[in-house]
């Protein structure tokens, strides 16, 4: 079989058989085949695509060309989330341990940021000493102490996802939403799942720009999901407005060690917190429907549960487990500033993707992989759409170094728009997937 009539048959529409998918992941992970071939190959997808069967295949072949986290006999579903991602969506960070407190396993294995939205990764290095570069035998022993545990990718787990991940993100071909599939889909399969829950973001501030495309992606992801052998439901939420109230790694920490603390000041975070636990735990038949198992979340953040275990975990994985009663130990940034409202009137406009630039600009993320991260950087919004606000009034509060202020200041401004009106607020959670019921 030669590679190079793989590319010529997926240029001309050609649909792969499952022999030329295996030979193409194998070829991604052991390096046999030139990286400009494989980028070639990647562009014919993006340009033809894959159908469903071969986006179960890819994904079957991806997971197969490393090994797997293997969790038999832990006497617990395991279920994880993963995220599309946004601008302030460290819900990973709460909801991990919240459903961990419930009585899940969860695995979660997460990656770091890059451009406008973070990564978990880098939120959880804002605790000083915490550690997400474990190897497998201390990631088990962790899942069996407490049931939980959040680390990255390992050199072992489906690396054939991590050779073309980086072409594609080199050969601009990240928009391909088979190779999309593929790709989260087996990494998480690589955890050894029982279910898995999919926040599909839509949005400015979300990949999935546009409505529709978010749901055909919920649609896929799913759809793969099932073929594979796992059950899975999406949840599209939305991303026009930053999540919660904070953007940046520290920040994000401190948003979630807040609500798990029993705050109530970010209610849209809340919200999607809760119903993502709510379909875990229904995935997970720990709970009959998600609204009971969003009660019971509830319950776990009432009564100290999960904020328990988030303590227990921060304290295992090397980390400063005091943070878990006072955020304030979290990395603070060298300066603020405060941005304030130029008009009176209502927030009609806090655009989610300009916001994330605007803490980009401050150190929050990194424009390239090698750049070095300010763990204290990031904007603490004040107002939030539909907000009431006098001009004059503190909108935002910018964290991060002096020289960097004013330029991110400019940006935040270009994200905020302030009319007479109040604007309708649609619903963060605008769609729920779940083919297997």
């Amino acid at each position: 079989m030669r590679f190079l009539d793989l590319i010529i048959k997926k240029r001309g529409g050609g649909r792969h058989t499952p022999e030329e998918i295996t030979f193409i992941a194998r070829a991604a992970a052991e390096g046999t085949v030139p990286d400009y071939q494989l980028s070639a190959w990647l562009m014919a997808v993006v340009l033809k695509g894959m159908d469903t069967a071969e986006t179960v295949a890819m994904t079957r072949e991806m997971l197969a060309s490393g090994s797997k986290l293997s969790l038999k006999g832990y006497g617990a579903p395991k279920v994880d989330k993963h995220s599309t991602g946004g601008v302030g969506d460290g819900v990973s960070i709460a909801l991990a341990p919240l459903a961990a407190a419930a009585g899940l396993v969860v695995p979660m294995m997460s990656g770091r940021g890059l451009g406008h939205t973070g990564g978990t990764l880098d939120k959880l290095e804002a605790i000083k000493g915490f550690r997400v570069g474990l190897p497998e035998p201390a990631i088990k022993r962790q899942l069996k102490s407490m049931g939980v545990c959040m680390f990255g990718q390992t050199a072992d787990l489906a690396p054939a996802d991590r050779k073309l991940y980086h072409l594609r993100d080199a050969t601009g071909t990240v928009e391909s939403l088979p190779l999309i599939v593929s790709s989260i889909l087996s990494k998480k399969l690589a955890e050894d799942l029982d279910a898995l829950v999919l926040d599909v973001k839509t949005g400015s501030g979300a990949f999935f720009g546009d409505f529709p495309h978010a749901v055909e992606a919920a649609s896929a992801l799913t759809a793969v999901a099932r073929g594979l052998g796992l059950k899975a439901a999406a949840v599209v939420t939305s991303m026009e407005q930053p999540l919660g109230r904070y953007v940046g790694n520290g920040l994000e920490v401190r948003q979630a060690v807040e609500v798990l603390q029993g705050e109530t000041t970010a209610p849209d975070y809340i919200e999607c917190l809760l119903t993502l636990g709510g379909w875990m735990l229904k995935l997970g038949r720990l709970a009959r429907t998600a609204d009971e198992g969003r009660e019971r979340c509830e319950r776990l953040i009432r009564d100290g549960s999960a904020l328990a275990v988030f303590r227990k975990m921060v304290a295992a994985q090397g980390g400063d487990p005091r943070v878990a009663d006072d955020p304030g130990r979290l990395s603070k940034a060298s300066a603020t500033l405060a941005v304030a409202a130029p008009a009176s009137g209502f927030v009609t406009r806090l655009d989610a993707r300009t916001v994330g630039h605007a803490a980009l600009l401050l150190g929050a993320g990194r424009a390239r992989m090698e750049d070095r991260l300010d763990y204290g950087a990031g904007i603490v919004m004040e107002k939030k759409l539909g907000d009431r606000v006098r001009k004059g009034e503190t909108v935002a509060v910018l964290h991060g170094a002096s020289r960097l202020m004013a330029d991110s200041r400019k940006k935040y401004l270009e994200a905020l728009a302030i009319g007479g009106r109040a604007p309708g607020i649609p619903p963060l959670v605008r769609k729920i997937l779940c083919p297997a019921g």
